[in-house]
């Protein structure tokens, strides 16, 4: 019991500081980094789950619980597609916990939150960023209703005017196991990628994850582990896989 709370503290803590200063962009400051190297692959892996879909244009980065890097991997991995000449749109759907507004240096003032309550139109809220052909929309304000707001027929709206034009939507989404949210935005997603962190992601939690975006419906395109890097280059190293859905 005393270890839980403490995993819970420890996660608090994390998701406390990513809130406040966002998450590292190595692939814009170090793109030649090896970890930046790993992006591209997970991109590319992406690439290649979607290819069997009718299209893969909107794609959400979700994961079974807070502070497992979900959105570390989604603003690194939209800055590689940008980095290959895709027009690119970051979404923040984590209306509870937002962090791309910190990770590009945004104040956050409209966003998401402000278009689904009619107050501004998308193109009104759209901002472009410090990386070449990457655009973001902050979450805005965080609301009293986040799952309704994001179940209403104005994110259908955001969504395929962002579909109009950007080449890539990337959506950074709540946990799965957390909140419903997830759950209703999975049928205005084409794909959805579950980021798990090793040694932190419980098996257990991860099954779950799955089965709750399959009982959605999600078309699951694999997941990104993230994994402790023992030589100590930017802590981590990530790996793309499919094989989650059969874990016990």
């Amino acid at each position: 019991m005393n270890l839980s709370i403490t995993n819970l503290l420890h996660r608090h803590e994390e998701d406390q500081e990513t809130q406040k200063n966002g998450v590292m962009l190595v692939t814009f400051a170090e793109p030649k980094h090896v970890v930046s190297e790993q992006f591209r692959t997970v991109r590319t892996n992406i690439e290649f789950a979607g290819a069997a879909l009718d299209n893969c244009q909107v794609i959400m980065f979700t994961s079974s619980a807070m502070s497992e890097g979900k959105s570390t991997v989604s603003a690194n991995v939209a800055v590689t597609w940008a980095q290959a000449g895709k027009r690119v749109l970051l979404i923040d759907a984590d209306l509870r916990r937002p962090t791309v507004h910190a990770s590009f240096r945004k104040l956050n003032v409209e966003g998401v939150t402000t278009v689904l309550t009619a107050k501004r139109q998308a193109e009104e809220v759209v901002e472009a960023t410090f990386v070449d052909n990457l655009s973001v929309i902050t979450s805005g304000p965080i609301p009293p209703n986040p799952s309704e707001l994001l179940n209403s027929k104005r994110m259908v709206q955001l969504l395929e005017w962002a579909r109009k034009n950007f080449d890539i939507i990337v959506l950074d989404a709540p946990p799965v196991l957390a909140v419903s949210d997830v759950q209703v935005l999975v049928p205005k997603t084409d794909g959805v990628v579950v980021v798990s962190k090793m040694g932190k992601t419980l098996k257990s939690d991860l099954k779950r994850t799955v089965e709750v975006l399959h009982l959605a419906k999600a078309k699951i395109l694999g997941s990104v582990e993230r994994i402790k890097n023992p030589r100590g280059d930017r802590g981590y190293g990530y790996g793309y896989g499919y094989g989650y859905g059969n874990e016990k």
